[in-house]
């Protein structure tokens, strides 16, 4: 029989985890230890309930558990049962939303981690980007070749532009590095379509960013990374500066309806 993590406290005021909960955990715990990777099957339930020592309903609640976290996946029919899962980068960033959802993050916020990481992964990557992703960057930056003339043109291209660096985020060879700077991508896309950051529109933005991302293509491509990180640098601390102004702007419109 396999013992399970002990109950404990987050705090006074929080309740003791739940025995489901610790059975989650200890079922986690043996994956690691078996080896298990995504696709192999876990033992039946009746197993489970003898190796933890719990009822057939604390282990169903713990399964249940695992499967709203991602980490298994339960197939029903000939062949069925239950099995390990990776969790996808889409679900975890989701998950991770949710923990900021009361939060309300400002440009400052994302702007004070953007600006520190970024460069590096961008020097991370100078010469190491296949064709067809630095084609792909391309093919990005064709979609705001030219400044728009519309405000859903504007929305457009900002969620466009914040694209590139999603992709350079897909290309980490750190996988935590990738996972933060692609997170913080996704909330700063969030909030520039929730907040109208892109209302008015801003040519010099424009501008920047697209001056900025042609010669990070450049650099990435020759595997300059000095260059490569200055570029990155300098393009989010002026992307700062002018997307801390959009912000005000819309935070004086609404004081002024108040």
């Amino acid at each position: 029989m396999t013992d399970l993590p002990p109950a404990t406290t987050r705090s006074a005021n929080e309740p003791r985890t739940s025995r489901p909960f610790r059975v989650a955990e200890a079922i986690k715990g043996w994956v690691v230890e078996q080896g298990l990777k995504p696709g192999d099957r876990l033992p039946p339930e009746a197993e489970l309930i003898e190796r933890f020592g719990v009822s057939k309903g604390t282990v169903r609640e713990a399964m249940r558990l695992l499967e709203a976290q991602g980490l298994i996946k339960t197939r029903t029919g000939p062949g069925g049962g239950s099995f390990v899962h990776e969790v996808s980068r889409q679900r975890t960033k989701a998950l991770l939303a949710n923990y900021f959802f009361f939060k309300h993050l400002s440009i400052d916020d994302i702007y004070e981690l953007r600006a520190v990481l970024e460069p590096k992964l961008a020097a991370s990557l100078a010469g190491k980007l296949a064709p067809e992703v630095l084609d792909e960057l391309g093919a990005v930056m064709a979609s705001y070749a030219r400044p728009s003339r519309t405000l859903e043109e504007e929305r457009a291209q900002h969620v466009a532009s914040l694209r590139f660096h999603a992709i350079l985020a897909e290309q980490a060879r750190n996988p935590l590095l990738g996972l933060i700077i692609d997170f913080m991508v996704t909330l700063l896309s969030d909030l520039t379509v929730y907040r109208r950051l892109y209302s008015p529109r801003n040519l010099e933005l424009w501008r920047q960013g697209f001056d900025h991302q042609s010669r990070l293509i450049a650099a990435l491509r020759e595997g300059d990374a000095e260059a490569a990180e200055a570029i990155m640098a300098e393009h989010m601390q002026i992307a700062w500066k002018l997307m801390r102004a959009q912000e005000a702007v819309i935070d004086n419109a609404f004081i002024s309806h108040i």
